[in-house]
This record gives structure tokens, C-alpha cells and sequence, in this order.
């Protein structure tokens, strides 16, 4: 089971030929792909194409969901936050300590193509597929 961040699911939709896009594509077909609400929206919000916005949603449809928010996992986040800020790290975007925080949470790897999750694998533990 894994998660793969917006980043890795646009790379994909784009045809991107990078190592994230092939581990997502083989994911796909051999094993579960968690989806969850933060990422739904920043991916289909991305589609400007109507067919590649119904073709997306379909792919959604087959994947795992699960909520990546939530009381004790935004209580989490900001804690994770605070923690990298001592270390003189600030994560960009919140939805990325949201998700990361979730993966960690939950013991589930990521695959991404975004630097925000760096310091989280580095100094918290988030499980990166390679």
C-alpha cells in the first residue's frame, strides 16, 4: 500500500518520463494506491481538458480513500511543523505536512516529485518509494 502525492499524479496524467511516474504506473497495476481528499482536489482541480478531468476521476474511483485530515492528524502536522522549524526548516505548503504527516501516521510509503518532502523523510521518519 502507498500513497502518491499530487506531484507524482500530475507527472503521470503528463506523461513525464521520470523513475516517480513508472513506480506510480506500476503501482497501479500490481498493488493498492491510497487517494484522499487533499490530493482529489489538487489534482482535478488542475484539469483543463474535460476528458482528461473524466478520465482522472474514473482512475480515483478504483483507488483506496481514506480522509487525510482530521483532529488528531492536524494536531500531528503542526507538531511535525514546529519540529522542522527548530531545525530552521519551513515546509511550503501545508497540505504537504498534512499528507506526509498522514503517511507517516499511518506507516505508509509516498511517492512524490516534491522537495517540501525532503526534511519530513530526513528528520521524521516519512517512508519515501525509490
Amino acid at each position: 500500500m502507498v500513497v502518491a502525492d499530487t506531484s507524482a499524479w500530475i507527472d503521470y496524467f503528463n506523461g513525464v518520463n521520470a523513475n516517480h511516474v513508472d513506480l506510480l504506473d506500476n503501482e497501479l497495476t500490481n498493488n493498492r494506491i491510497i487517494i484522499g481528499d487533499l490530493i482529489i482536489v489538487e489534482l482535478l482541480q488542475g484539469f483543463r481538458n474535460e476528458k482528461e478531468h473524466r478520465t482522472a476521476k474514473q482512475i480515483i474511483e478504483r483507488l483506496e480513500y481514506c480522509d487525510f485530515g482530521g483532529k488528531e492528524i492536524a494536531y500531528e502536522t503542526a507538531e511535525n511543523y514546529r519540529k522542522l522549524r527548530k531545525r530552521g526548516i519551513t515546509v511550503r505548503k501545508t497540505i504537504d505536512m498534512i499528507i506526509g504527516t498522514f503517511c507517516i501516521k499511518n506507516n505508509v510509503e509516498l511517492i512524490h516529485n516534491d522537495r517540501d518532502f525532503d526534511p519530513l523523510e530526513k528528520y521524521l521518519g516519512l517512508k519515501v518509494r525509490k
